[in-house]
């Protein structure tokens, strides 16, 4: 492996990791993200489904379109709506997802170290 090879992959290391989980870590944008996951839906869907509040709800949106996970459509048909999907950024953390869901039936199901 050459010199260049270890520095690129230093780059990629844990502080890699930390932007990421700064960017999604959050527990309200993990949880639209999860359930957008599902498709496009409507604010009020959104809502519903994930129990936040309008504002942190809106908050949240406006956070994961600044930084390219979500897109918003606004349709101004009568009655005006507006819709929220994955961008192809946000499409991309799929198998993160899957990965987590996996990881959980098998560990979180498990007694703590020292439960009887």
């Amino acid at each position: 492996m050459a010199i260049n090879d270890i520095e690129d992959e230093e780059l990629v290391g844990p502080c890699s990791v930390i932007d990421s989980i700064q960017q999604i870590g959050s527990q309200w944008r993990l949880i639209v993200l999860h359930d957008l996951q599902e498709g496009e839906k409507r604010f009020n869907e959104l809502k519903r489904s994930t129990g936040a509040s309008s504002r942190t709800l809106s908050r949240v949106l406006e956070d994961l379109q600044e930084t390219g996970f979500v897109n918003r459509r606004l349709e101004e048909d009568s009655p005006v709506a507006t819709y929220y999907s994955l961008t192809e950024k946000g499409c991309s953390l799929a198998p993160v997802f899957e990965e987590i869901e996996a990881w959980a039936e098998e560990w979180l199901e498990q007694p703590l170290v020292g439960e009887n």
